[in-house]
């Protein structure tokens, strides 16, 4: 497959419909045969084949990194799953889920508070559009529940530092992806199975028409 005429768009949209469910490259092929590209196309070819050849190494590679930076900063990991149990609520089907737990486990303990958490009674109007119905998450609206976690987890990415050692974690992840993606020289049984793994998802694509 000739990469060179491959435009970086295109890659983004292949790893966006390819299938990301597929095992790692081993280690040996992973790290091996590596060398300075010759001229500026020859690069980008390279970056191109490696970036969707070893995208699962490189996934897993980013994880790792993140992981680490993670750790190292407790109150960021309290910030990393409020930050996304804030951004979950957005999720209709997640609020009210939550919603019914929440207000069946309180009423367990206390019926009438339990009572005081259902969401208002909205009254229908005839002749009128309905509007988008608001959910209500333990007898509040959702985005009261999304602005409280967003700005507690600021809060502790904030006082922990934790918001900027990811961000640099981030970068040195991207930056060793990079510099891996440039180096390898992809062999041919990289450039065959890329050209398989294609022709099979286009393949799939023209069957199901």
């Amino acid at each position: 497959m000739d990469w060179d005429s491959v435009a970086a768009g295109d890659v983004v949209e292949a790893l966006r419909e390819v299938e990301w469910s597929t095992s790692p490259r081993s280690v040996a092929e992973f790290f091996s045969r590596f060398a300075f590209p010759r001229s500026f196309s020859k690069w980008m070819s390279r970056l191109k084949c490696n970036l969707y050849y070893y995208r699962t190494n490189y996934f897993i590679l980013l994880v790792f990194v993140l992981g680490l930076a993670l750790i190292t900063r407790p109150l960021a990991i309290i910030g990393a799953a409020l930050t996304a149990l804030s951004l979950a609520f957005l999720n209709d089907s997640f609020a009210a889920t939550f919603n019914e737990k929440a207000i069946r486990t309180i009423r367990q303990f206390s019926p009438h508070l339990a009572a005081k958490m259902r969401p208002p009674h909205m009254p229908v109007i005839r002749g009128r559009s309905a509007s988008r119905k608001t959910v209500y998450v333990c007898g509040q609206p959702r985005l009261v529940f999304v602005l409280l976690g967003l700005t507690a987890s600021f809060v502790l990415w904030f006082t922990s530092c934790g918001l900027l050692w990811v961000l640099y974690a981030l970068a040195t992840a991207l930056l060793l992806i990079m510099l891996h993606a440039s180096l390898r020289t992809p062999n041919l049984k990289a450039r065959l199975n890329t050209f398989r793994e294609e022709f099979r998802a286009v393949w799939r694509n023209y069957s199901e028409l």
